[in-house]
């Protein structure tokens, strides 16, 4: 299936080295889409609430009046990265968990036809782990990182502990952001699928009609 899609680099802001990935999504896809296909690619749990900031515009979930921000708050769900990259968008900042704070810096850096034999959305790259949830925002991350990266640390046992299992910052864990994201592709298949398929009955009724 062919269809336009955008190339996006999206990069944490405040972290070094770089925590980013590039991904390729539908022109057709939403932020609330958008949303969960940085979810999966950071490998954030989607525990936390979330908001984009567009120019001069916020888009966020349904739950939020216009006093939450001082602004009003438009719905992620209603509007289409068409619409961004029609509005000469080349930049905006996604924000997940307002007590740790993310900021994702998101570049449009292309607009192209889709390949006939991939899926969308699809991953392309990337370089580091993510941050895990409830960390502490960045000042908290750098602490966990020298912690739980030197076993000399007097917390290293505690990280682990805490985070489970050792943390390698160097492993973005690609198959599962790959396996997860044809998943969404499928998901949106179906809806796809139905529609063009009603689409070509209208269209042979039409025909049979008039012939």
């Amino acid at each position: 299936m062919i269809e336009p899609v955008a190339r996006l680099r999206i990069e944490l802001q405040e972290i070094e080295p770089k925590v980013w990935r590039s991904v390729d999504v539908p022109l057709s896809s939403t932020l609330l889409a958008l949303h969960d296909v940085i979810q999966v690619a950071f490998g954030w749990t989607n525990s936390h609430l979330f908001a984009f900031e567009v120019a001069d515009r916020i888009y966020a979930e349904p739950m939020f009046d216009d006093d939450a921000f001082g602004q009003r708050v438009y719905k992620a769900a209603g509007i289409r990265m068409k619409s961004l990259v029609e509005r000469q968008v080349e930049r905006f900042v996604y924000v997940y968990d307002f007590g740790d704070d993310w900021r994702h810096e998101i570049a449009i850096e292309s607009v192209r036809d889709g390949e006939a034999d991939v899926d969308y959305p699809a991953f392309v790259g990337g370089e580091r782990r993510g941050p895990p949830e409830d960390v502490g925002g960045v000042v908290g991350f750098m602490e966990f990182l020298e912690a739980v990266l030197d076993p000399l640390h007097e917390e290293h046992r505690e990280m682990v502990t805490w985070y489970g299992k050792p943390f390698d910052p160097h492993v973005i864990d690609e198959p599962r952001i790959r396996l997860v994201l044809s998943s969404l592709a499928a998901r949106r298949r179906g809806p796809l699928k139905s529609h063009r398929g009603k689409a070509r009955a209208r269209r042979t009724r039409w025909t049979e009609e008039r012939s």
